[in-house]
């Protein structure tokens, strides 16, 4: 017998009968048998933790002091430190592991986690209620109206009954492992109740209140350290954190709303969904309501637009779905959404301030931007204080002077909008903000894009530069260098050791071992980090190097087209502007780029590095019947996500492209085309349905 099943045979045992068992129950995989009063106890203490978990997260509820609490856990932490034999992973005081985990493991969901489709007003709803009825024959649902959380989408898998694994959304199909740090999560349980399936996953929201977020921010700000913008960005940024003990300092919470459709979960009802979640243990959200039609779930939705304001935590909107299971199988799902929910986002909050100041930051591609610093102000929910103004004629055109009253408007952005001024409130004497004229970090005079409306730092050695530069190299889209964030990036270029791309690979352990909370293992595996983008294909190290106008989409077609660096940077303009989606202004700037010499010293030294600088090649073999043939996709079609469906575009010999122009050989559409379709009609490019498509593929 397992430990754990020794375990949870005496936890529903009392007195004399447990006494009794544990007489006659060995433990062969222990050399020394723990005293029986001590298993007792262990068992017990178990039982009472577990059980004032669950009435602290389903009901909100104290049945005893946070300090009598704390002893049961100490009590149980003593036993289990005395007989280690007795400590199981399902156990209450393992939810913190005892040391940092290297990083985290991209995993297959067993069900992909699709996304939802939006709605922001009532006749939205209603069409939305529409397509369902169609769908159904006109058949008439029942709808369940939950909170839509603002937090981060979780898998949790039991198997037999004990957690398994936690993963992040990711893009759907794939996301992290973070079992580590979920298993912190108090209203996580790690073992359920009530026979639930062998196996089984379930899907949720892992949020942070604003209680807890305003209690890390007051430590941050006595510390100097710079305030979290909101509790959604808090919360993912702590599921990402390599210490599970920090993630447990965090005080994240989640909600279950959901039965993934494994073999033996028998989903009958969302509404019966949601009382088998509760009675295996798992906190779900109250505010749940059934509606009998669309007028009581607008009813509803409209109900908690102000009332939200009251919860601990954010919530943007409700989400609306069908509550019969049968229902739902007949309606189906895209590539993208089930056709069967619908979230429903509340309207745009707009809040009055006074504008205390105006900073200005400084991009990778040398460009000012203003942001506006303002008093803090209650805004959906969260404390806002300072808002984007986007470029100075923004500025210019709003005319916005420090002092001035404000209004601010935010629909879900993480920086809201300075949207214009009071002028019925502005004191008297303000002034203009002044243009710069020499960029704020670098003091080197600035110059207006001849076609646009920024001002530009052209010093490509100004450290804002160079920090952005160095940051944005090493994000996913580009290199994909592990554990090189802004705050590595700042002290790389304060210290002058970093003042490009190339100077990474001159990096030696020892150097980066001196930054600040940087310890020698963490400061291996930069490097090794580092050594290892040098493998990245030519498209990531094109869109690395920040040619204006050259983003991931524009450097694939580049990498496509000329296979190598060396060939892309022999093009003129005239060659460049041939390449399909390539135009003059963007010819121009990859012109101007690979003439420059300075760029040209770094693209020497990358390569010297051994930095590949040529194109990914495709394994894929076969028949290639859209040779040359150049594809725009839009809408949302039945059985591919849109990378999928440019992934086999590509495999067939096709080249996708985003805009329609005459030069365009088909459009591909789905659901809800949009404008691209009629773009296509006008000019005569053949249009294609999915399963038109799949017949051509097939010859």
């Amino acid at each position: 017998m397992s430990h754990t099943n020794y375990i949870d045979k005496y936890s529903n045992l009392r007195g004399k009968h447990l006494v009794l068992l544990c007489l006659f129950t060995t433990l062969p995989a222990m050399a020394k048998k723990p005293p029986i009063k001590d298993v007792k106890r262990v068992a017990e203490l178990r039982q009472q933790i577990e059980g004032h978990n669950r009435l602290y997260y389903t009901q909100a509820t104290n049945e005893i002091p946070d300090l009598e609490y704390d002893m049961l856990v100490k009590e149980l932490e003593s036993l289990e430190e005395k007989h280690p034999a007795l400590r199981t992973p399902d156990s209450p005081t393992q939810r913190v592991s005892g040391a940092p985990i290297e990083g985290f493991e991209t995993v297959d969901h067993a069900v992909p986690m699709l996304s939802i489709d939006n709605t922001y007003n009532h006749e939205e709803l209603q069409a939305f209620d529409e397509r369902v009825k169609k769908g159904l024959d006109g058949d008439t649902p029942e709808y369940v109206v939950e909170l839509k959380l603002d937090g981060v989408a979780m898998s949790l898998r039991y198997e037999d009954g004990v957690l398994s694994r936690a993963t992040t959304r990711g893009d759907g199909k794939r996301g992290d492992d973070v079992t580590a740090n979920v298993r912190t999560i108090e209203s996580v349980p790690l073992k359920l109740k009530n026979n639930p399936p062998s196996l089984l996953e379930v899907r949720g929201e892992v949020y942070m209140t604003t209680k807890e977020l305003q209690r890390l921010n007051a430590i941050r700000e006595k510390e100097g350290e710079a305030l979290y913008a909101n509790p959604r960005n808090t919360t993912a940024g702590t599921l990402k954190l390599l210490d599970s003990k920090i993630v447990a300092q965090r005080h994240l919470e989640i909600f279950v709303y959901d039965i993934a459709p494994l073999e033996g979960a028998n989903i009958v009802s969302h509404d019966d969904t949601l009382k088998r979640l509760s009675k295996w243990g798992f906190t779900v959200n109250d505010h749940t309501t059934k509606c009998a039609d669309i007028d009581a779930v607008i009813a509803h939705c409209d109900g908690w637009e102000e009332k939200r304001h009251t919860l601990d935590y954010e919530t943007d909107g409700m989400v609306i779905k069908v509550n019969d299971a049968a229902q739902r199988q007949r309606l189906g799902a895209t590539a993208k959404a089930p056709r069967w929910v619908i979230a429903y986002k509340f309207p745009a909050e707009i809040a009055q301030t006074e504008l205390l100041g105006i900073t200005v930051q400084v991009g990778k591609s040398g460009a000012l931007t203003p942001v506006a610093e303002l008093a803090p102000v209650q805004l959906a929910g969260t404390t806002v204080k300072r808002a984007s103004l986007y470029n100075f004629e923004d500025l210019a055109t709003k005319d916005l002077r420090i002092g001035d009253t404000v209004e601010v408007h935010k629909a879900g952005e993480i920086i809201p909008q300075v949207l214009g001024v009071v002028k019925v409130k502005r004191p008297k004497g303000l002034r203009k903000f002044p243009i710069p004229k020499k960029c704020p970090v670098c003091k080197t005079e600035v110059h207006k894009d001849p076609d646009g409306a920024f001002l530009r730092c052209l010093n490509l050695a100004c450290p804002a530069q160079v920090k952005e530069r160095l940051e944005f190299y090493a994000t996913r889209a580009a290199m994909d260098i592990e554990n090189m964030g802004p705050a590595v990036v700042e002290q790389l270029v304060d210290q002058d050791l970093v003042k490009d791309p190339a100077d990474l690979y001159d990096l030696t352990v020892e150097q980066v071992e001196d930054l600040e909370r940087m310890a020698a293992k963490s400061a291996q595996n930069l490097i090794d980090g580092i050594a290892q983008s040098k493998t990245q294909p030519l498209h990531r190290l094109l869109n690395g190097l920040g040619i204006r106008q050259v983003g991931g989409h524009i450097a694939e077609v580049l990498a496509d087209h000329f296979q190598n660096l060396d060939a892309l940077m022999k093009a003129n303009v005239e060659e460049l502007v041939t390449v399909h989606e390539v135009g003059e202004i963007v010819a121009e700037n990859i012109v101007d780029f690979f003439h420059t010499p300075e760029n040209k010293k770094l693209i020497q030294r990358l390569q010297d590095h051994g930095v590949n600088t040529t194109a990914a090649q495709s394994n894929t073999t076969g028949p290639k019947p859209f040779a040359d043939k150049t594809f725009v996709v839009t809408g949302t079609l039945e059985n591919y996500s849109r990378d999928s469906i440019k992934d086999r575009i590509k495999e067939l010999g096709g080249k996708p492209t985003s805009s329609v122009s005459k030069k365009t050989d088909y459009v591909l559409i789905g659901d809800n085309p949009g404008s691209k379709a009629a773009k296509a009609e006008k000019l005569g490019v053949t249009i294609l349905t999915e399963k038109e498509f799949e017949a051509m593929a097939k010859g």
